[in-house]
């Protein structure tokens, strides 16, 4: 489980768990410098996560998702959010 940090409905900045096999959206740009221009194609697609990097346990930490026609790829946990 790594913390993560995502948005309420009010817009107010909150902490969640992202766990293996949690359904995700890439919901905005990532203000992280590890953001590249290539993934701003990924904003709105949905996925789920393969690798919480459980070790690591940092909100600053890339977590491995598997996003629905464009395979794996590490991304910076401010642009996701856990879809229920």
């Amino acid at each position: 489980m790594v913390s993560c940090r995502g948005f309420n409905r009010e817009d107010k900045e909150t902490t969640m768990e992202l766990m293996k096999g949690d359904k995700i959206e890439v919901f905005r740009r990532s203000k992280d410098e590890a953001w590249e221009p290539y993934m701003d194609d990924f904003i709105g697609l949905h996925g789920f996560v393969t690798d919480p990097d459980t070790v690591i346990n940092d909100p600053d930490a890339l977590i491995e998702v598997s996003l629905q026609g464009r395979g794996t790829h590490r991304l910076p946990q401010d642009c996701l959010k856990v879809l229920v």
